[in-house]
């Protein structure tokens, strides 16, 4: 493994062990207080929050390929009011390639930067954010695991909090490989977040990817049903489904454990 992976692992693990890093303001929640304890809800990858999710999904792969397990931590902690750092790392088991497989497949770190934010006259909450994906690769490749290539990927996006308690979320990113295969993709994406009564919420997130080296575009879209069970729990199932005759996979399924901090 190359050192700058070491590294970068090494980094996951400090956070994960640390979820309390950071100090916050009290500001304004996008999603107000309906969530258990008020604040906002983690499925927004805009919301000012803090959190370990662990998760699994599993997928169908599109062409009668096989299935991916991916079992993965998915969490968030926020440094200022202004900075937030999410992390995931993903471990896969796969049949790709004719037997059943299994390894690391990426570890990730998104800076976000939040440099404005407020309430417009219409009563509409809204945060802009910018920041970058870093994902490393474990180079499990001849397994079936993974793209092959280290990534970074920049983004932009605004997080609207209607009047209605809808959160919106319209997002663009560009992914670029530093190491490894060719990866030039560019990604729309699209969030709406609803809370429902007794602490639950549905959320629906549909990304259409332009791949520039295939001319293809993978597109996929996911249903979540969440939970909060108390102030520090919540609990959530995905339904994913790929799109278009350029999908990866054919469906998928999810269920997660989240912890607040």
């Amino acid at each position: 493994m190359r050192d700058y992976r070491r590294a970068l692992c090494l980094a996951l693990l400090v956070i994960c062990a640390s979820p309390a890093i950071g100090q916050e303001e009290e500001l304004a929640d996008l999603d107000g207080p309906e969530l258990a304890g008020g604040g906002e809800n983690a499925s927004n990858p805009l919301a000012r929050v803090k959190n370990t999710d662990v998760r699994w999904q599993y997928l169908d792969l599109a062409n009668d390929r096989g299935r991916i397990n991916d079992y993965f931590i998915d969490g968030a902690f926020m440094i200022n009011p202004k900075l937030k750092i999410k992390y995931e790392l993903h471990y896969w088991e796969t049949n790709v390639t004719g037997s059943s497989k299994s390894g690391f497949e990426s570890a990730v770190v998104k800076v976000i930067y939040f440099p404005k934010e407020g309430i417009r006259d219409n009563g509409i909450k809204y945060r802009v954010a910018v920041g970058l994906d870093l994902i490393a690769d474990f180079d499990n490749r001849d397994k079936g695991i993974g793209m092959g290539a280290d990534q970074i990927a920049p983004f932009a996006g605004i997080a609207l909090g209607l009047p209605s308690g809808m959160t919106v979320i319209p997002l663009v990113q560009q992914f670029l490989s530093v190491s490894g295969e060719d990866v030039n993709i560019t990604a729309a994406r699209v969030i709406a977040l609803q809370p429902l009564p007794r602490q639950m919420w549905l959320k629906a997130d549909v990304i259409l990817p332009y791949d520039w080296e295939t001319d293809t575009v993978p597109a996929q879209a996911e249903l979540q049903f969440g939970i909060n069970v108390n102030r520090k729990v919540a609990l959530y199932v995905d339904g994913i489904a790929g799109l278009g005759h350029d999908r990866l996979f054919d469906w998928g399924i999810g269920v997660a454990l989240r912890i607040k901090y």
